[in-house]
């Protein structure tokens, strides 16, 4: 399955729920993004997802642009 999360900045709750299913699942092929992308992962997103075993750190907000040619489920 392959999922896309959108949002605004794409800093927190999108990259958040991509990491949670990411972690779900392995095989979720999971991507996010935002319609006004910002430069970089909120800290406290990463501190928080740290505290529950997620590693969003190297993630980086893109903008939804870069997802609009892909077909998602």
């Amino acid at each position: 399955m392959k999922i896309l999360i959108i949002c605004t900045g794409n800093t927190c709750r999108s990259q958040m729920a991509e990491g949670f299913l990411k972690s779900f699942d392995p095989r979720l092929e999971v991507f996010s993004a935002g319609t006004k992308a910002e430069s970089k992962v909120n800290p406290f997103a990463i501190k928080v997802m740290g505290e529950d075993g997620v590693d969003i750190s190297l993630q980086q907000p893109e903008p939804v642009e870069k997802y609009l040619k892909e077909s998602f489920d």
